[in-house]
């Protein structure tokens, strides 16, 4: 089955071949025979009932420094292509929420993975409250006594922004800290959203998992080991990562979201579990393909793409 492929991306320069999962599911789609394209979010048009972007024809190959080569640009209509891949990086703005609108005029004649619709109504922070039994205890307030109230309670909390990214804004505030006024005053500044108040897990100091779900389904696993002095298990900001087996507490997680994630059309999902809590579920171009491979032996890419083609064949019938 050669399909043609749109990946809607930052600009596959700018990626690091060794760790980033975009790059092996192009790879992997490249070696099935399938065409690929490649464009920004930005290249993104509607007019007239259709939706189309400048794009170039893609090819990849794992040689750093010459990872990828790009034809010439031309106008591509949406609705012709058989799959778009929505795997530009966060944050999470009205800008990557156009996106998800623009992309449900084609979606699902055309394969949207993972489903743009259920992408806008899951961010990662917030669609991890429909498993309250699941997370730590978590307030999500922009008022000031409620979240100090919550310190109180918990005495140890993290604060980080509802839509942050890589562990950019995360701060975990002890019970003597005397940064929470100037934190809050800060919060406020520069963020319209909500704050994030969570109890703080020391578990993280051996690890926050990141597991990834294909369909719903349990694939494989890596634990991120924060780096000195560190409070953020986020591989930006210098988390280590290590081999992981899935405990039976992982499974169990997993076996409460994976229908709903299958339901919702979300195919590549990564979440975070610290201890025995869930703290996020991510579905906005998730990471961490290519460090479970390694330290597995498999190749989740194929997996993922197993599924893709399996969707497209039984709409075909």
């Amino acid at each position: 089955m050669a399909l043609n492929v749109a990946f809607q991306m930052d600009h596959i320069r700018s990626i690091n071949i060794d760790a980033d999962s975009t790059f092996v599911l192009a790879l992997e789609a490249e070696r099935r025979g399938h065409k690929l394209f490649h464009y920004l979010p930005r290249q993104l048009a509607f007019a007239g009932g259709r939706l189309t972007a400048t794009a170039e024809p893609m090819r990849v190959r794992r040689k750093k420094g010459d990872h990828f080569t790009l034809g010439e640009p031309r106008m591509i209509d949406l609705a012709e292509m058989d799959v778009v891949m929505l795997r530009q990086d966060p944050p999470f703005d009205m800008g990557y929420i156009t996106t998800t609108h623009l992309l449900e005029h084609v979606h699902p004649k055309t394969l949207v993975v993972n489903d743009p619709a259920e992408v806008r109504n899951a961010p990662e922070k917030l669609f991890v409250t429909r498993f309250p039994k699941l997370m730590p205890p978590t307030l999500i307030s922009s008022e000031r006594e409620p979240i100090l109230a919550f310190r109180k309670r918990h005495k140890d909390i993290i604060l980080k922004p509802l839509f942050g990214n890589g562990g950019a804004g995360v701060f975990h505030v002890g019970p003597e800290d005397e940064n929470m006024n100037a934190l809050l005053e800060m919060f406020t500044r520069f963020y319209r959203e909500p704050i994030v108040a969570q109890k703080y897990l020391p578990e993280v100091r051996t690890g926050d998992r990141r597991i990834i779900l294909i369909d719903g389904e349990a694939a494989g696993a890596i634990n991120r080991i924060p780096a000195a002095g560190e409070a953020r298990a986020n591989m930006h900001v210098g988390a280590r990562p290590v081999k992981a087996k899935l405990a039976k507490r992982d499974r169990e997680i997993c076996e409460a979201i994976g229908p709903e994630l299958k339901a919702r059309g979300l195919i590549f999902v990564g979440i975070d579990v610290i201890g025995d809590y869930l703290t996020e579920i991510n579905v906005t171009s998730p990471t961490g393909l290519q460090e479970v491979n390694r330290f597995d032996g498999v190749k989740l890419e194929a997996r993922i793409w197993d599924v893709i083609e399996a969707r497209l064949k039984s709409k075909r019938r």
